[in-house]
């Protein structure tokens, strides 16, 4: 094993296609999406990923994923950031386990706002 894996990566990627009912009586759900792909600039950590926390009608309240530039982003530029309501910001992502539990707060803020933790 080499020495700079990250030793989380496996958890997160164990994710891969999980959906978890989070709040059962107000419907709000979280989806892992995330697959091994070559590193390349745009995606240096070797991921394609996106966390999902969604309300009772399926919209996303919020998001952390590197689907696509944020804003002006450039090609060749990190594309890690996350999405709460309609604000879309960079995400400075670190390795798996900070990942993880940066969108685990996220997702207990916003449950915490709407009055279901």
């Amino acid at each position: 094993m080499s020495e700079d894996r990250d030793p989380s990566l496996d958890t997160l990627l164990d994710l891969d296609g999980q959906v978890l009912i989070v709040d059962p009586e107000g419907g709000h759900w979280v989806k892992f999406v995330v697959t091994r792909i070559p590193v390349s600039p745009e995606k240096p950590h070797g991921l394609d990923y996106s966390l999902t926390l969604h309300g009772p009608s399926g919209e996303r309240l919020v998001g952390f994923d590197n689907a696509h530039p944020v804003g002006r982003g450039r090609r060749g530029e990190p594309m890690d950031h996350r999405h709460r309501l309609q604000a879309v910001k960079p995400y400075a992502y670190e390795d798996a386990a900070t990942l993880l539990a940066d969108f685990w707060q996220a997702v207990d803020a916003v449950l915490k706002e709407r009055g279901m933790l």
